[in-house]
């Protein structure tokens, strides 16, 4: 991994006291910019990312209030990485509720967060990125909120594209892998699907998707801009440089 310079730069992660999110928080903290990320409650909040130019506060993605209010500070770059996995289940076994629930986080509220992070977009532009899957492409057993949210984010990247590349946004759908963290365990937890039966050992450590996602922000990136992007593709690690990356 190269080094990378954001200096100067203001940015925000949801949900970023765990995981992908706290290990993206300290790569773009390491590249220089300063860093906001929201956690859901005072408890995870506590557990979070620390360190010179990282604040945490305490905000729910699907709150809109409370996103207006953050979002009107004018963000240099955005990670939507806000996310759950739940329900894992099939079809006739989960609730409407609990799917509802599902889009309102993976969904909804990356698309208000993203609507506003346009609206009050600095005089320089806007990167945004979100967080994808392959399950925004492939249908997988027990997945069925998390894949149609997913794919829904795909499409609002496209959207965004469209409409707004040439008015200083960008925009990336960023599918880290299969990645070692909490989500990972509740889906091996689950056994309902070959995601589930994929050994610990194998799974990449959190600061490789995390570096890729700070690289996204910088203009060497300019490429991938619209696009899904997976970090397991040949083209993308020789670009951002993560070709010897577990």
């Amino acid at each position: 991994m190269k080094p990378l310079n954001l200096t100067g730069r203001r940015a925000l992660v949801t949900g970023g006291n765990r995981g992908i999110g706290a290990a993206t928080v300290l790569a773009l903290a390491r590249a220089g910019a300063s860093v906001t990320y929201t956690a859901r409650s005072a408890g995870s909040l506590s557990s979070g990312p620390v360190g010179p130019g990282i604040t945490g506060i305490v905000a729910d993605a699907t709150d809109r209030a409370a996103t207006v209010s953050l979002l009107a500070q004018g963000f240099d770059i955005v990670v939507n990485n806000a996310g759950i996995i739940t329900p894992i289940g099939r079809l006739d076994s989960v609730s409407i509720d609990d799917w509802d629930s599902n889009i309102q986080i993976n969904l909804i509220s990356a698309f208000h967060v993203t609507q506003q992070a346009i609206v009050h977009r600095p005089a320089s532009g806007v990167t945004i990125v979100h967080l994808s899957s392959g399950a925004a492409r492939s249908a997988m057993e027990g997945w069925s909120a998390y894949c149609a949210g997913k794919a829904g984010l795909a499409m609002l990247t496209r959207s965004v594209h469209l409409e707004f590349a040439d008015h200083g946004v960008r925009v990336f759908g960023f599918a880290p892998g299969v990645v070692d963290t909490g989500m990972q365990g509740s889906i091996r937890a689950s056994g309902i699907n070959p995601v589930s039966k994929i050994p610990r050992e194998n799974l990449a450590p959190v600061e490789v998707p995390a570096y890729g996602i700070a690289w996204l922000a910088t203009s060497e990136a300019d490429g991938f801009a619209g696009q899904e992007v997976d970090v397991r593709t040949p083209e993308f690690r020789a670009a951002s440089g993560l070709e010897s990356a577990p």
